[in-house]
C-alpha cells in the first residue's frame, strides 16, 4: 500500500500516534464516514459525483434542464453537491405535492423560470438517483483498504479487551463499509432483517453481541421503497422487481425528519443522539474520517451532543487542510467544548487550547494512512 510513514517517525509525533491509539481501544468508539473515505477505493469524492450527474446519460434531456437550473440557483454557494441540488428539487416537489393535496389550481411550480408540475419533479429525481447509483455500482473498486481498517478497529485496537459495539454512522451511499465487515467475519446490523435482500427492522440495532452497527445516515444505493411499503427494503443493485416505485432510495428531505419518526432516517438520527450522549460513567469517541463538515444537519447533531454529554464525547477530526477551519474551527474557541475536540490537521493535532504543530505534513488524515497508523504500522 503507497504512503511513506516516515514523517510520523519523530519521537513527538510517534507519542501523538500512541496517545491516538489508547484513546481509541480504551472508550466506546463511532465513526462517522464521509465520501473521502471512499476514494481509496476508486469511488468519485461529492465533486466529483456531482459533476459527473450533471450531464449522466441516465438523466433524460428535460431532467438535465431542471437539474441544471436547480444548480444554477446555487451560484456563489460553497461547495454546494448533489446532494444539495436533490435536496432543493424534493423541496418543490413537496410543494407541488401539497397543492395537489389541497385542489389547488396551480399545480406547477417554478425552477429556474420553468413552470413544473409533480411528475416531472419525480422523474427527475429518480433520474438522478439512478445516476448516482450507477455512478457507484459500475465503478471497479478495490475494498483491500477498507479491510485493512476493519482488522484494526475489531482486531489490533480489540486485541485482549472485552467484546465493544462500534456504530458506523455512514454519510456515502456506498457499501464498502459493510462489505468490508462482512468479508472481516465481524458481525454487524444495519437496521434490516433478512440477506442480501431484506426489510426495514431496526429492533436489530438493540441486539447484543454484535461487533458493529452500521446506520446509513443519507440512504443507500441497495435500499429501495416498493409499492404499498412505507419501509425500505434492501435489494442489490441490478435486481428488478413487479412493484417496485423507488429503486434507490437516497438523500432525504429535511421535512422527512420530521414528519415521521417510524422514517428510518428519524430512527437513525435518534440512535445516533444516544451514541453520542453516554450514561454516566461512560466516554465515547466519534472519529471523523473523510469529511469536510458541510452538511449542517449532521454538524448540529455533533454540536448538541458535544454540549449535552456532560463532557463524555470526544470529536476526533482528521482534516487535510493545515489547521482547523471553519465549524472546527469554532468548537475550538468556544471554552464549553473545546477540551472535547482533537483535530488531527495536516499541520499537527489541536485540541482544546493546545497545539502542537509540525513543519512537515502530516497525512494522518488521509483514510489510508489513518489505517495503516491504527492499525499499529510505523
Amino acid at each position: 500500500m503507497s504512503g511513506d510513514l516516515s514523517v510520523f517517525s519523530s519521537p513527538e509525533v510517534k507519542e501523538l500516534i500512541q496517545d491516538m491509539r489508547d484513546l481509541f481501544s480504551q472508550s466506546r468508539l463511532a465513526f462517522l464516514i464521509g465520501a473521502g473515505c471512499s476514494k481509496v477505493a476508486g469511488l468519485p469524492l461529492m465533486s466529483e459525483l456531482t459533476e459527473r450527474v450533471l450531464d449522466h446519460e441516465k438523466l433524460s434531456n428535460e431532467s438535465k434542464t431542471l437539474l441544471k437550473k436547480i444548480s444554477e440557483s446555487f451560484e456563489g454557494a460553497q461547495s454546494a453537491t448533489i446532494e444539495d441540488y436533490m435536496s432543493e428539487l424534493v423541496d418543490f416537489h413537496s410543494i407541488a405535492e401539497r397543492r395537489a393535496e389541497r385542489g389547488s389550481t396551480q399545480l406547477k411550480v417554478s425552477v429556474g423560470g420553468q413552470d413544473r408540475d409533480s411528475a416531472e419533479l419525480r422523474k427527475a429525481l429518480d433520474e438522478i438517483k439512478g445516476a448516482i447509483a450507477s455512478e457507484i455500482s459500475d465503478t471497479e473498486i478495490n475494498i483491500a483498504t477498507h479491510q485493512q481498517f476493519v482488522r484494526a478497529i475489531h482486531g489490533s485496537l480489540q486485541a485482549g479487551r472485552e467484546l465493544r459495539t462500534v456504530d458506523y454512522f455512514v454519510l456515502n451511499y456506498d457499501t464498502l463499509i459493510e462489505d468490508a465487515l462482512g468479508l472481516e467475519k465481524v458481525a454487524y446490523c444495519d437496521g434490516f432483517t433478512g440477506a442480501a435482500t431484506g426489510w426495514w427492522e431496526p429492533s436489530v440495532f438493540k441486539s447484543k453481541g454484535t461487533a458493529a452497527r452500521v446506520f446509513k445516515i443519507h440512504g443507500s444505493i441497495d435500499w429501495c421503497l416498493l409499492k404499498d411499503d412505507s419501509l425500505p427494503r434492501r435489494i442489490r443493485y441490478g435486481i428488478n422487481t413487479e412493484s417496485q416505485r423507488d429503486h434507490v432510495l437516497i438523500y432525504p428531505a429535511t421535512t422527512k425528519y420530521q414528519e415521521a419518526q417510524r422514517d428510518p432516517f428519524a430512527q437513525m438520527l435518534n440512535y445516533m443522539r444516544k451514541s453520542l450522549c453516554p450514561t454516566e460513567g461512560k466516554e465515547i469517541i466519534l472519529a471523523v474520517c473523510g469529511y469536510s463538515f458541510g452538511d449542517s444537519h449532521i454538524n448540529l447533531e455533533i454540536e448538541n451532543a458535544l454540549y449535552q454529554s456532560s463532557g463524555r464525547l470526544t470529536v476526533a477530526a482528521f482534516v487535510g487542510s493545515d489547521e482547523p477551519e471553519g465549524k472546527l474551527g469554532d468548537w475550538l474557541v468556544d471554552n464549553k467544548i473545546c477540551e472535547q475536540i482533537r483535530v488531527y490537521a495536516n499541520k499537527g493535532l489541536f485540541h482544546g487550547k493546545k497545539h502542537i504543530k509540525d513543519k512537515m505534513d502530516l497525512p494522518w488524515w488521509k483514510f489510508e494512512i489513518l489505517t495503516r497508523l491504527l492499525g499499529g504500522e510505523r
